[in-house]
């Protein structure tokens, strides 16, 4: 291999089957993770491979894999004959549906056979077509544990594991699944591992599966894409959705990815753009796989505006042309956010990504802006229905009310009408507008006056006299003697 740089695909010297498939694919110059992972996956190196989403890591590992397997082509139809060779990992199922049409189109002038296995669909179809026996093996980790377990899968020839999106992989979750799949596999294998993002810990961690890696960074590891330009806007929460209209109104979009934190959310989100007269779907973990595809292929040939959906987008889709992304929710791993923004602005095209920050995610803005080493200012939005309408809104530019209409009395010199006297719904009682008159001194108090003066001497007059009752019995007089 010359040490000219590389530039294009003609100076790797592929196989014809190759070259051709690349030819028919339209591709001539390489992207810089290409020209410098390739070269070194010829030579049987491991590799740590950095790039910006959306360079085109899956053929920086597909090509040189397949043209490393040509000698193992055969027309056999024995499934013995067919040992899976190379296996290739990934942690969400579109991405490893997308990764494995890309290695069907490299390879489909040889006689490599390749197949993909994933959850949220049932298992005979891909259980018959692994029994047919496949080289390339492109699987999600829990499906191929399953086939793994029911013996539909046998890796101890595997020559060469790929982990693409390795940071998700070997982040939250999948950790143990892959320490189990990669207990099956030859100690003496190639391994490389491609990604968007390297944090310290994912290094060491990935540092335990390589022998003697290669590492290559293309671009300042976790930087943005430079073709996509940024906003980030203040808004309330309650208003994230007209600020969504708004700018896909001002900017005259048609198509665009819509990034929230949840299942739920984004369900509801969905329903809630579509009543409002968008063509909308959502794609969220807890649909179907089969509602996941059609919801990707209908977003892919323009039958749907929005793509509502939850991380498991934001990782390596490749769906050409879409101007812009929006983060209807700034997403709680700093690292996602740079996945999310790749969807837009791929292979040299311009995006937008638009952030509606609300005031409880300073925290998770700051964590960004650490993480893509770029200073983010806060941007006010300003809604063009809330603009003030003079008439409407009573006032006129100096401060004076409006009376509806050129009212002569609308002017500051003229005087105002004297203010109404109120009205009392009742007459008022004469006797509370009399002056206050002392009672003469010789006047007796009228309870005095009222009151009935008691018979019994020395008893007061206000003492109410005891009640007279009728007597039963006649008193008789006691006798007299003599």
């Amino acid at each position: 291999m010359s040490d000219t740089p590389l530039d294009s695909f003609s100076q790797l010297q592929l196989a014809e089957p190759l070259s051709r498939a690349v030819a028919d694919m339209g591709y001539t110059a390489m992207t810089p993770i290409q020209a410098q992972a390739i070269p070194v996956v010829l030579q049987g190196r491991d590799v740590m491979g950095a790039a910006q989403t959306g360079t085109g890591k899956t053929a920086a590992f597909s090509l040189p894999l397949l043209q490393r397997m040509l000698k193992h082509e055969n027309a056999s139809t024995s499934p013995a004959r067919h040992p899976v060779r190379a296996l290739v990992l990934l942690p969400t199922r579109e991405l490893a549906d997308q990764v494995a049409q890309a290695v069907k189109s490299y390879a489909k002038h040889t006689n490599l056979r390749s197949a993909v296995v994933f959850g949220g669909m049932d298992m005979k179809p891909q259980t018959l077509e692994l029994k047919k026996g496949v080289e390339i093996l492109v699987a999600t980790p829990g499906r191929l544990l399953d086939h793994i377990e029911a013996k539909n899968a046998v890796l101890n020839q595997v020559e060469y594991v790929v982990l693409d999106e390795a940071d998700r992989m070997l982040d939250i979750g999948f950790l143990p699944d892959l320490q189990r799949i990669l207990s099956y596999l030859p100690k003496q294998r190639t391994t490389l591992l491609f990604s968007a993002t390297f944090s310290p810990e994912i290094k060491r961690l990935a540092s335990s599966y390589l022998q003697d890696p290669v590492t290559i960074e293309v671009a300042r590891s976790n930087a943005t894409a430079s073709t996509v330009e940024q906003h980030f806007y203040s808004v309330n929460a309650d208003d994230k959705r007209r600020a969504l209209h708004q700018v896909l109104k001002s900017r005259g979009m048609k198509q665009a990815f819509v990034f929230v934190n949840s299942k739920l959310g984004c369900a509801r989100l969905a329903r809630s753009l579509e009543k409002e007269g968008l063509k909308t779907t959502a794609l969220h973990g807890d649909k179907s796989q089969d509602e996941r595809l059609k919801a990707l292929e209908s977003f892919k040939k323009g039958e749907v505006d929005l793509l509502v959906c939850t991380d498991v987008a934001a990782r390596g889709l490749d769906i050409k042309d879409v101007p812009a992304v929006f983060n209807f929710d700034v997403p709680f791993n700093a690292e996602d956010y740079v996945h999310r923004i790749g969807r837009t602005g791929r292979a040299g095209a311009s995006g937008l990504a638009v952030s509606f920050v609300a005031g409880s995610d300073a925290r998770l803005v700051a964590d960004i802006e650490k993480l893509i080493k770029t200073k983010i200012e806060l941007e006010a939005m300003e809604f063009e229905e809330d603009i003030p309408k003079i008439r409407e809104q009573g006032r006129i530019n100096d401060g004076r009310r409006a009376w509806g209409g050129d009212d002569p009395r609308d002017v500051l010199d003229t005087p105002r009408p004297a203010p109404r006297p109120q009205r009392h719904s009742a007459p008022r009682d004469p006797f509370f507008d009399q002056p206050y008159q002392a009672p003469a001194a010789t006047e007796a108090p009228t309870w005095e006056a009222s009151a009935k003066h008691a018979t019994v001497r020395g008893i007061s007059a206000n003492i109410k006299p005891k009640r007279k009752v009728a007597a039963l019995f006649k008193a008789v007089a006691p006798a007299v003697t003599a």
